[in-house]
């Protein structure tokens, strides 16, 4: 067995399962590896986000680094040919749920900041480590940078090790046709909505979605529908729901998403109601969690100072980033895209590696990233930067 340190601790973050609102025992374990690489402050707070914080020898900025600790759950009709659950280290690769997504990239974080040379740093390097991603994106990390207010962020989010200056933002659109009911005996006498979803559905598949050249396309994805009553017995159903996951670019708003189910609404004369979806939640500290499912795309030039002096702390590691923007949403979306805050992407794996099946990570990369983070530190809070 690989007795690497990094490794190890990887590890035992992958061997603790951690659904959303499920993340106390990795809480615990990362709390416990703060203090045992003598962070300057460690805590958790009313969410569930344990935090930890590097003083350096001089006053100076402070650089927020966040990563999940919540991950998806194992389900599906294929089955897995290692356990999700034992952490296991073989061919190069630690596999397991959230080895990718993004145990890894966290573990690397905290190794990293550990291991600044605090004479070297002026201001403060804070690490997070936030609960609920994988439902509500950022919305725990809004809580830590009001303890915390970074001057810049930096996700650790899937990259394969380039830099995210970017991302696509994420909304989930509800809709609901309301019909007649009547027995199903004599249909014309009611209006079906299910027939009615079906028109929005089909006009859905005509809308035009505008382009980013840096992120690529806006995207409208149909992900779930049901009808009311059901069972349906004898009678037309007078509900219908379906959800849209929408993809972000930037510039666009919760109006821009929503106008065109009104537009077909208005064209097929029909009873729709089309709203951004409220996310509702209980951490596992027992406080809860509400946000309006919709969470803003956000970009920053490529000379922005902060994505320049990212760039050169990982090119002075040995890494060859390339610069680029997530496809999907992270928890930026609040610390840029709301906040506006500075922020960056950057960590190991593939945006491919989550979510999968067999999910693993190059050994590699894990140390690869955390060289990254620790050049990143040196690139922004070095005395010499």
């Amino acid at each position: 067995m690989n007795s690497d340190p990094l490794i190890d601790f990887a590890r035992a973050l992958v061997q603790r399962p951690s659904l959303s609102c499920q993340e106390r025992e990795v809480a615990n374990r990362v709390e416990e590896e703060m203090k045992a690489l003598a962070f300057d402050e460690v805590e958790l707070d009313e969410y569930g986000s344990v935090i930890g914080v590097i003083h350096g020898a001089e006053p100076g900025p402070t650089l927020l680094f966040d990563a999940h600790t919540d991950t998806v759950d194992v389900t599906g009709g294929v089955a897995w040919e290692r356990d999700p659950f034992s952490g296991e280290v073989a061919d190069g690769f630690l596999y397991g749920r959230g080895s990718a997504d993004m145990k890894g990239a966290l573990a690397a974080m905290i190794h990293a900041a550990a291991g600044v040379d605090r004479s070297r740093t002026k201001g403060r390097v804070v690490v997070s480590a936030s609960p609920m991603e994988e439902v509500l994106e950022g919305v725990a990390l809004e809580a830590v940078m009001r303890s915390f207010p970074p001057d810049f962020v930096v996700i650790g989010e899937a990259t394969d090790l380039n830099l995210a200056r970017g991302g696509r933002g994420r909304a989930e659109i509800h809709l609901e046709t309301i019909g007649v009911p009547t027995h199903s005996s004599a249909p014309h006498l009611g209006r079906n909505a299910v027939l009615d979803m079906m028109k929005v559905i089909a006009g859905a598949e005509g809308i035009e979605l505008a382009d980013d050249p840096l992120m690529g396309p806006a995207i409208l994805a149909l992900t779930e529908i049901s009808s009311a009553p059901f069972p349906a017995n004898s009678v037309i159903p007078s509900i219908c729901r379906a959800t849209y996951d929408r993809r972000l670019i930037p510039g666009e708003t919760e109006e821009d998403v929503l106008e065109p189910f009104h537009s077909l609404s208005r064209v097929h004369e029909l009873n729709l109601h089309a709203i951004v979806g409220l996310g509702e939640y209980v951490t596992f500290t027992g406080s809860p969690l509400s946000q309006k499912k919709f969470f803003p795309a956000w970009v920053f030039p490529e000379d922005d100072w902060f994505v320049v002096q990212a760039l050169r702390g990982l090119t002075g590691k040995g890494l060859s980033p390339d610069v680029g923007a997530y496809r999907f949403c992270t928890n930026a979306a609040y610390s840029a895209g709301v906040a506006g805050v500075p922020t960056v992407g950057f960590g190991p794996a593939k945006e491919t590696d989550a979510h999968l099946v067999d999910e693993r990570l190059r050994l590699e990369d894990l140390k690869a990233a955390a060289m990254g983070y620790s050049g990143i530190i040196e690139g922004v809070l070095g005395t010499n930067s």
